[in-house]
């Protein structure tokens, strides 16, 4: 569970820890939920699930 894990953070930097993220998830068979306001880091993401107001709006 990653809480905004680029939000503070320079561009490439971010990059780096996403793809890190992603390829642990991966290589071990886990899950990864992210939350973001990145659009960059949702498409990274395989599914993708949009909030407004408190509610989930829709997936992809």
């Amino acid at each position: 569970l990653a809480d905004e894990p680029t939000g503070d953070l320079d561009y490439n930097t971010g990059k780096e820890i996403m793809e890190v993220l992603v390829s642990l998830t991966k290589g071990e068979g886990g899950t990864l939920i992210t939350v973001t306001h990145d659009p960059e880091v949702g498409e990274t993401m395989d599914k993708v699930y949009r909030m407004r107001d408190g509610m989930i709006e829709n997936s992809q």
